[in-house]
């Protein structure tokens, strides 16, 4: 199962007016660090999560149907499935209807059900499902997900000094944690 972004996002959870606010920054003259500061924390918490904050394009490649016939999409809130392509033997790709579909896109993972499967020809990545997850836009994440992109990039502010970009993110801020709790992924 290899999850693949297709379309990033075409703006970010929290603005560069939001962050110099909040820093209390007036001049300009650091305004790409912090928006890369910004990029870093919500890719982050994106990855810790699971959660899509702005809508997004993916693509999920899977060598076969799961057992139980429930797909778990690696990434919430679901907005749309978009296409399911089936690969034959020979790596021609056929479009799956999409009538059939039942999709629960606001579980963690976001949850998929497909009735009629045919088998893949294809032994590895002989499925995949392009779909959209997010919130939509920046207005419409959760406050305490915007919060902690925020306070995320705010810490890394402080490190900028100290760690490379490259090396971001360094550290997580205190009470990061307890911000995204709800919202993180859980595992057995």
């Amino acid at each position: 199962m290899t999850l693949i972004s297709t379309d990033p996002p075409l703006a970010e959870p929290v603005t560069l007016a939001e962050l110099k606010a909040h820093l209390r920054i007036d001049a300009s003259d650091e305004d790409t660090l912090l928006e890369g500061l910004i990029r870093v924390a919500r890719a982050h918490l994106e990855a810790v999560t699971g959660v899509a904050l702005i809508s997004q394009g993916y693509r999920l490649a899977l060598d076969d149907w799961p057992r139980g016939g429930v797909i778990q999409l690696l990434r919430t809130p679901v907005q749309t499935i978009d296409a399911i392509l089936l690969y034959d033997a020979d790596g021609v790709e056929q479009n799956l209807d999409l009538s059939g579909l039942v999709l629960d896109g606001t579980a963690h993972p976001a949850r998929l059900v497909i009735r009629e499967r045919q088998r893949p020809g294809q032994p590895i990545n002989g499925i995949e499902i392009e779909f959209t997850a997010g919130f939509g836009s920046g207005a419409e994440v959760p406050p305490e997900l915007k919060r902690a992109v925020l306070v995320h990039a705010a810490y890394l502010y402080e490190f900028r000094g100290a760690v490379t970009p490259d090396m971001q993110p360094a550290a997580i801020p205190p009470g990061y944690d307890r911000l995204i709790a709800p919202w993180r992924r859980r595992a057995l």
